[in-house]
């Protein structure tokens, strides 16, 4: 059994739209909470449906000491895809903090990302290529969104490397992309009406 429960990791989320009145700043926490909740489940492919996102998104991940842009949408689609395959779409939160605005959602959070050693390896660690683990890390996001409430890009980035861990799990631990999307998909709800 899991020391983690993925239908938890939007929590945080999930309460700030229980509390949130300003209309857009509703819909808008709607569509982060599909967005993750679709990223984590595998089908990644409906985060790209126009009234979600921008024809060219651009992504700028400054983390586990890696500095990349994926600019458009086919870069930004092929890590999703490599994810899911690989079941790296795997996520975990703990004290996670919000905030809204008209045209952004900011996130701070201590981040567990599933990642096959495999992958940890070919990246210069010395650990198994066989086992799976838990990459730990705090992270700030910053997610803006046009005027039509689309998703424009996703600014990542590790704000303390000295929390950093890697978590063997125990094979009971692993969770497959199949196994996260029979868990997630009760929870993926559709984008309510847009309110302007």
């Amino acid at each position: 059994m899991s020391r983690f429960d993925i239908t938890k990791t939007n929590a945080a989320v999930e309460q700030l739209i229980q509390i949130t009145e300003n209309p857009r700043h509703l819909w808008l926490l709607h569509a982060y909470n599909r967005h993750r909740y679709l990223e984590m489940a595998g089908r990644w492919e409906e985060i790209f449906a126009p009234e979600m996102t921008v024809e060219h998104p651009v992504y700028n991940f400054n983390v586990f000491g890696i500095k990349t842009v994926l600019d458009g949408a086919d870069a930004v689609q092929a890590v999703y895809s490599e994810w899911a395959k690989n079941s790296q779409s795997i996520f975990y939160t703990e004290d996670e903090k919000l905030a809204v605005g008209d045209n952004m959602i900011c996130s701070t959070a201590t981040i567990y990302q599933q990642t096959p050693g495999a992958v940890l390896v070919a990246g210069g660690a010395d650990l198994d290529a066989n086992a799976t683990y838990l990459f730990k890390n705090v992270e700030h996001m910053i997610w803006p969104y046009d005027d039509e409430g689309r998703l424009v890009g996703e600014d990542v980035w590790e704000i303390d490397e000295s929390k950093r861990e890697i978590i063997p799990l125990d094979e009971s631990e692993v969770l497959s992309s199949a196994m996260s999307r029979k868990l997630l998909d009760p929870l993926i709800k559709p984008l309510p009406p847009r309110p302007w």
